[in-house]
């Protein structure tokens, strides 16, 4: 699953990298591959991977990463994972298999 691209320039993942220590925490828990080493601290490789899942910002040690978590297609992603209706998340999935937006998931 790599070169997944969601939306393009829309993702809210912000990186101070005056706070980041490069512990590497992003790296390990990123399903995306969105952050890359660079000599003492990390930087942001491919800001439209970002999936807006959260993992990073809750695993970072010294609050050096922001996202907002579950918008867009990250809410459609964990609803379905825990086994949530799509109508959860503001869509509905029409016979045929074609959706019905109505709120800011991707289904």
């Amino acid at each position: 699953m790599k070169n997944l691209i969601y939306l393009k320039n829309v993702v809210t993942l912000q990186l101070d990298e005056n706070k980041c220590t490069g512990c590497e925490m992003c790296l390990e828990v990123c399903p995306h591959e969105v952050f890359k080493m660079n000599s003492s601290h990390v930087v942001i490789q491919n800001r439209d991977a970002c999936m807006e899942c959260g993992a990073c910002s809750r695993n970072c040690p010294f609050d050096a990463i922001s996202v907002e978590s579950g918008v867009g297609c990250a809410a459609a992603v964990i609803n379905s994972l825990l086994g949530r209706d799509a109508s959860e998340c503001g869509c509905s999935i029409e016979a045929g298999g074609s959706s019905n937006k109505q709120g800011g998931c991707c289904c």
